[in-house]
């Protein structure tokens, strides 16, 4: 689901404060094609709800599921998705580009 940036950092503000966990995951490279530009943003609870967008939906699941771990051990992690990765195929990122994403825990 996408969002505002404001929409998606009050979500994630208000996440918190109701005591939920929450990660917050960010484009932060781009190569070739890719579906969402840097600085992209989707803020995640520790139930897989999620608000935003970092792929235009062709790898959020496999972020939504790394997001849990980082809210689990509270270390952040860097992924990364593309064409020539056998992973981007098997979540969907086949327009011929690559994404890195930054994956933070929000406390």
């Amino acid at each position: 689901m996408l969002g505002r940036d404001e929409d998606i950092l009050k979500a994630a503000e208000d996440w918190s404060k109701e005591g939920r966990g929450v990660a917050l995951a960010t484009v932060v490279e781009t190569w070739g094609s890719a579906p969402r530009p840097v600085g992209s943003n989707l803020v995640i609870d520790n139930e897989g709800n999620f608000l935003g967008s970092v792929s235009g939906g062709c790898v959020e699941g496999a972020v939504v599921t790394e997001a849990i771990d980082v809210i689990d051990s509270g270390k952040p992690k860097v992924l990364e998705f593309g064409v020539a990765d056998e992973t981007a195929w098997k979540v969907g990122l086949s327009c011929g580009g690559t994404i890195r994403v930054y994956v933070e825990k929000v406390s």
